[in-house]
């Protein structure tokens, strides 16, 4: 693949590209708590176990500018404000679920393999 830059940076693979919108420790857990659909703040808070509020922050608004998330803001009293999947992170789904599938036979795989050397 020839090279990719974008916001001055150069990609060497489609992969890389697509990793720069979804990796990372929380992008993931983000995009998964919202996979069956909106959210607010406080649930997405309690659905992401050891998040703080600064990381879920910084996420959430990282996700928004790649278009990955939606904010939606209800003028109520009091405000409420809803997170969302836009389609581009629907299409992730798909990607994450596989990554997610092989990660845990890694995971099962390597579990077995200490159990076999204590054993």
């Amino acid at each position: 693949m020839q090279d990719f830059i974008h916001d001055k940076r150069v990609y060497y693979s489609a992969v890389e590209f697509a990793m720069a919108y979804i990796g990372g420790t929380w992008k993931i857990p983000v995009i998964l708590a919202l996979a069956d659909g909106p959210l607010r703040y406080g649930d997405l808070k309690t659905a992401i176990l050891h998040i703080t509020d600064k990381m879920l922050n910084i996420q959430l608004r990282e996700l928004e500018k790649k278009q990955m998330v939606t904010r939606t803001i209800f003028r109520e009293k009091p405000p409420r404000v809803e997170y969302g999947l836009t389609e581009r992170a629907l299409r992730s789904l798909p990607a994450i679920q596989a990554l997610e599938s092989f990660g845990r036979e890694l995971m099962d795989g390597e579990a077995e393999r200490i159990t076999e050397r204590r054993g």
